[in-house]
């Protein structure tokens, strides 16, 4: 999964859409393979599970700093300010 989110942050930051979501679907599909609790992991693995766990966050981050634009800019275009009439208009240029 690590891997993976890597290869999702690199994706976001060219804006490689369509491979992006592919990587995301190959997480999902190994995230709901996971075991679940942590009880017969070792101590060595559990700090190597929250190594890799914070990874996956930072990824995580970085490519939601190239979604979350782009999807405001999606909101923006499905969803266009109304119309207002002239005379509002003159009143928001004045502001």
């Amino acid at each position: 999964m690590n891997a993976l989110s890597s290869r999702m942050a690199a994706a976001a930051r060219i804006q490689d859409w369509e491979t992006l979501k592919m990587l995301a679907r190959s997480v999902a599909v190994l995230r709901n393979a996971l075991p679940d609790g942590d009880s017969q992991l070792t101590e060595a693995e559990l700090q190597q599970k929250t190594v890799l766990i914070q990874r996956i966050l930072d990824d995580d981050a970085e490519i939601r700093r190239h979604t979350e634009p782009w999807m405001e800019r999606v909101c923006d275009f499905l969803n266009p300010p109304p119309r207002r009439s002239k005379h509002a208009q003159r009143q928001a240029r004045a502001c």
